[in-house]
């Protein structure tokens, strides 16, 4: 039995001005802001080193993540989603 992807998943969002000099102009489909988002934090090293779960926002991402200094990977996805619509 072949997987189908899910239309809903792979649908371009709009993403917002605050998360536009992260991840890039929009649309693109939610799995790919989740990839640019991760090569981001990944470029420039703000995955914590102990607690890997955890992302240490720089000023760029404290806007996204309204605020926060240190957030974990779950509350990032959902901090996120707040900066995309359809």
């Amino acid at each position: 039995m072949v997987r189908k992807p899910n239309a809903k998943f792979m649908a371009p969002m709009k993403i917002s001005e605050d998360l536009q000099p992260v991840v890039g102009k929009g649309p693109m489909p939610r799995s790919e802001v989740v990839k640019k988002l991760w090569a981001y934090i990944k470029k420039n090293k703000l995955q914590d080193p102990k607690k890997r779960r955890n992302i240490n926002a720089d000023d760029k991402l404290k806007v996204v993540f309204n605020g926060k200094k240190t957030v974990d990977m779950f509350e990032m996805t959902k901090l996120v989603s707040k900066h995309l619509s359809k």
